[in-house]
């Protein structure tokens, strides 16, 4: 028990560095630009060790995007593990769908404001987030050519993978501009709800019986 306790005690501050180092980035990131800041400049900031700062994250890009990725993770896992019986399509719209209204009671406009300021000045960061949904829209075609016993020559798990990833990637984008143009930030969750249903219904035709997960 005494050794379960320390575990949890460890992984506890590994968190609260993680989250200072993070935290730390954004505040420089904001102020002067991505590009103009340094990793020993985070560090320093932080109050850690610049190598402290890569055990956390892999790269200078990663202090930003580092949560997305895990969004887009647990994506995946959604995809995965939903029910027999459910399309990828309905799998996908319901995770997305209880994001957005999850944030509902939160104040997601000043800190998307934020971080759409960074990413839209910084060539280094777009091309990082092209990669990553890149990545995990190739994870996804994956994922489901595995499950309907797609070929590989078969065009229709990667065209589904892109059309939902598009989804995805259509309301990031939709929540930076109404971010930055300073326009219902209030109502930004429950917007983005609407504006997710609205593409989900945009897809419904063509994907509601694609990708069934089999019992």
């Amino acid at each position: 028990m005494y050794t379960f306790g320390m575990a949890g005690l460890r992984e506890r501050k590994k968190e609260q560095t993680r989250a200072a180092i993070a935290e730390a980035a954004l505040a420089l990131f904001a102020e002067r630009g991505f590009d103009a800041v340094t990793v020993a400049e985070v560090a320093g900031a932080a109050n850690v060790s610049t190598a402290t700062v890569f055990n956390y994250f892999a790269t200078k890009e990663d202090l930003l995007y580092s949560r997305f990725e895990a969004f887009e993770e647990e994506l995946l896992c959604a995809i995965r593990e939903r029910p027999p019986g459910q399309s990828v399509l309905d799998a996908f719209g319901r995770f997305i769908l209880d994001r957005a209204r999850a944030g509902a009671g939160r104040d997601l406009g000043a800190r998307v404001a934020v971080t759409a300021r960074i990413i839209s000045n910084s060539p280094a960061l777009l091309a990082r987030e092209r990669q990553i949904v890149a990545r995990y829209a190739d994870a996804l075609a994956v994922l489901i050519a595995e499950e309907t016993g797609a070929g590989p020559d078969d065009l229709q798990p990667r065209v589904a993978a892109g059309a939902l990833m598009g989804v995805h990637r259509g309301l990031i984008d939709f929540a930076r501009r109404r971010a930055l143009s300073r326009r219902g930030r209030a109502t930004l969750a429950a917007d983005l709800d609407a504006e997710g249903q609205r593409a989900l219904r945009l897809l419904s035709d063509g994907l509601a019986d694609y990708a069934v997960k089999q019992p």
